[in-house]
Order: C-alpha cells, then structure tokens, then sequence
C-alpha cells in the first residue's frame, strides 16, 4: 500500500482484527472501538462502538486504512469513511476456512507478514481430533428478548468442528429470536453460554435451563478470529466436557 507519510496508521472497528493488528503490527494501531478488549492495556483512541462508530473522530485520526467486517459494522458508516477519502478494508468471516486467509489479507494491508501465532492457529484447528459423537444444542447470545445463533455464522462453524450442531443452523434469521418456551422444550443435548455479546454467567442464564447441561464458554474463543483462535479449540473443548460430565 502506497503512503504519503510515516508509518501506517490503522484504525480497527473488528475486535478480533484490533488484537490482530496490535499484536502483530506494534504501533500501526491509532484508534479501536470501545469494545476492542485485547490485547490488555491497549492504549488507542476509542472511536466508539461497532454499530455506532464516531465518524468525524475516526477521520480525524487521519488513518491510512480502516479495517472493518461486513457483518459487524455498518454499510453507511464505511461509506461515509470512503467518503472522507479514507480506505477501508472489510472482511467476510463466516467460517474457520475464511478466517485464515482475511487474516493474511488484513495483515497484509498493514504492512506485515504472515505472523507465526497465524501458522500455530492453524496447526491447533488441524489437530483438533474428530469428536466421537455429537451433540445438539442450542447457543443464547442474549436474552431479553431471548436470541441465538442461526444459520451461517462463524460460531456456529467453530462449534460443528467440536461436534455441537446447532438446532437453528437451518433458520431463515441468522440470529433469530426464540422464545424461552421453546428453547426450554427442545430436543437439546446441550446449551451453550458464551460471555459476549451478552454477558452469560454461572447465576444469569443457566438458571433457565434447568432439565439440560449447560456450557460457558468465552466468546473470544467462540466468535472471535485472531490470536485467540490458538487457544480455542482446547479452552473450548474444555469447557463442553465439563458440562457433559
């Protein structure tokens, strides 16, 4: 990429994408969404959230490149930025094969070559052995009103090569909203809780299950793609045995 000026600055409105882009490009990183958790103690500017982006602050970081994803960002808010003269590159992550090589293509915008926490994320999804069996579950991402994962998502990707179907994966919605009666009455082998977007815990949401096992799981492990997809199939893997036990 052809610059006018210093180092690359690069702003992220992807989570997955700002650990990614922080850890492997120290110093490219200018400004994040509020929600851009890792890595810890990053200091950037905060240019708000994902769905709501603070436009006039982002141009105002004056970043060489804007790194965003189709699905968690919004169109007009990525064309009012190309708009400002601003490029911005976006994403489509919708399986682990995906997540692979628009990670190289980010990095590579930035700058940087493929990192080595890239080719071990491989290795540890190469090596994640066949589950025996399957389970059925269903995935909550928030309640009130009551919403789980449907068809075509990452997570839901994630989950399948650990042998957990999704009950929704065939739903017209790919985040459709259900009622708790009938989350609570369906032929599950199990439910899963991750902690993002809505925050599960041990005393806020296995309580509505009583009569099935329930798995809580972190959500960087679940749905996000960077160096977190390392440590993800055991942290995950884990934390399905345990509530199978």
């Amino acid at each position: 990429m052809a610059r006018a000026r210093g180092p690359l600055r690069v702003v992220s409105l992807v989570p997955s994408l700002t650990e990614a882009v922080a850890v492997t490009v120290p110093g490219a990183l200018v400004g994040a969404t509020d929600w851009c958790s890792h890595p810890a103690g990053l200091d950037v500017t905060r240019v708000g959230g994902t769905k709501n982006p603070d436009v006039p602050r982002i141009v105002a970081l004056a970043p060489d490149l804007v790194v965003a994803n189709e699905e968690e960002n919004r169109a007009p808010d990525l064309a009012a930025l190309r708009a400002a003269g601003i490029e911005v590159l976006v994403t489509e992550v919708r399986t682990l094969d995906q997540a692979f090589p628009e990670l190289t293509r980010v990095l590579a915008a930035c700058g940087a070559g493929r990192p080595r926490w890239l080719d071990q994320a491989e290795a540890a999804w190469r090596q994640t052995p066949r589950p025996a069996a399957r389970l059925r579950a269903a995935v909550p991402i928030w309640r009130r009103p009551w919403m789980v994962l449907g068809r075509d998502t990452f997570a839901g990707d994630v989950l399948a090569r650990l042998g957990v179907d999704n009950a929704y994966a065939g739903h017209a919605e790919r985040y459709p909203r259900v009622p708790i009666d009938e989350l609570t009455s369906a032929d599950l082998d199990l439910v899963v809780l991750p902690d993002e977007p809505y925050r599960f815990t041990r005393e806020d949401g296995p309580e509505a299950f009583p009569d099935t096992p329930v798995a809580l799981v972190g959500g960087r492990h679940l749905t996000w793609y960077g160096p977190s997809l390392v440590e993800a199939p055991v942290a995950l893997s884990e934390a399905l045995r345990a509530a199978c036990r």
